[in-house]
């Protein structure tokens, strides 16, 4: 019949050429049979640009994505395995929903006129390195209900599976694009890697990534704070050191002022207004949090200090399984974390208020 008849396979998987494709979608077109036509156009989306192998071609692979209707991991696993192949051969093509991957990746750039415009004519490395965590969008509040699928069976991140391969993703490093706080280096568990190649999977990886998402684990506020969109020094020192560690690829350069103009009319005054009560929210949300914190070891360092140190010989002291000593060293640890924690608090108090501080005052200040 009409579909075996052009049926036909490339690079080994089978497929329809996009001519047949287009012609079919352009016949039910034409007979007024919407159903039909806005399946072959989705289907010709799905297979020319969503999931692209070869020109002019739907592979099976998108077919069958088409047909379960949420391409969302297989497009997420697809630019994974796609740059993480280039990245081991040192180069090569990235094979993935290209102007997809694109928009996700300006979505979090400057919106400025400056970093638009770019009148120096820089490279995007150039670009990329001279931003600060300032400079980047890090959260869209559309996600504010969002939870996290944060793990799944039997592996502590999510396997992806794209249409070339397999491979883990690590949600413990994206929790800020999704508005949640990251406080302190994740462990080291959460950023286990794995990947396949298909028709490369010795360990039987592609049949366990199947099985594992039979079970998916979640995490919203409740498990992992208030949504303030921060990165605490613990992390960010983490960050540093596995720059340093690895190096990165390209010359760090001092950070290009980005101009801002300020607003001209009464909409985009607004705007900003708005955006100044979140960020003065989440400040708040982070403060209350950092706070309660400190109450809790304040509490535990009160207890160590006027009931086991003071008084090591006391009753109900000496109830516990080990020495004064051993409880002084927890009072010390607890009392190191305590200052660490304000030092923490008081420098991101100072980044708020400069943060604030008007440019005209900016501008008078040596």
């Amino acid at each position: 019949d009409l579909i075996r008849a052009n049926l036909i396979t490339k690079g080994g998987i089978q497929g329809f050429p996009s001519e047949f494709l287009i012609a079919q979608a352009t016949f039910y077109g034409k007979a007024m049979s919407e159903d039909a036509f806005e399946a072959l156009f989705v289907l010709l989306i799905y297979g020319l640009v969503l999931f692209p192998n070869f020109d002019k071609f739907v592979d099976m692979n998108a077919i069958r994505i088409f047909s379960v209707l949420n391409p969302v991991p297989t497009l997420l696993g697809d630019a994974y395995v796609s740059m993480h192949l280039r990245n081991m051969k040192n180069g090569g093509v990235i094979v993935c929903c290209l102007p997809l991957l694109y928009k996700s990746f300006i979505s979090h750039l400057p919106q400025t006129v400056a970093f638009q415009e770019n009148k120096g004519c820089l490279r995007w490395s150039q670009r990329l390195m001279s931003l600060t965590n300032d400079d980047i969008t890090w959260y869209d509040r559309v996600y504010d209900t969002v939870q996290i699928i944060n793990s799944c069976g039997e592996f502590p991140n999510v396997p992806l599976l794209g249409t070339c391969g397999g491979i883990s993703y690590n949600p413990a490093l994206a929790r800020r694009q999704l508005g949640f706080p990251l406080k302190d280096k994740p462990h080291n568990i959460l950023l286990e890697g794995v990947f396949f190649q298909e028709g490369k999977d010795p360990q039987g990886l592609k049949a366990r990534f199947v099985r594992a998402w039979r079970n998916i684990r979640k995490k919203g506020r409740n498990e992992l704070g208030p949504k303030n969109c921060i990165a605490l020094e613990p992390y960010t020192s983490w960050v540093r050191q596995r720059a340093a560690t690895y190096l990165m690829p390209y010359d760090h350069p001092r950070p290009t002022p980005l101009d801002v103009a300020g607003p001209s009319t009464l909409p985009t005054q607004r705007v900003e207004e708005l955006r100044e009560e979140d960020l003065s929210r989440a400040w708040i949300r982070e403060r209350e949090e950092l706070l309660q914190q400190l109450k809790e070891k304040d509490a535990m360092i009160e207890f160590l200090e006027h009931r086991v140190i003071d008084d090591p010989n006391d009753t109900w002291t000496s109830l516990l399984p080990q020495s004064s000593k051993f409880w002084k060293r927890k009072y010390d640890q607890l009392a190191k974390e305590k200052a660490d924690m304000e030092a923490a608090y008081e420098r991101e108090i100072k980044k708020l208020c400069i943060s604030r501080l008007p440019a005209s005052r900016a501008n008078r200040d040596p």
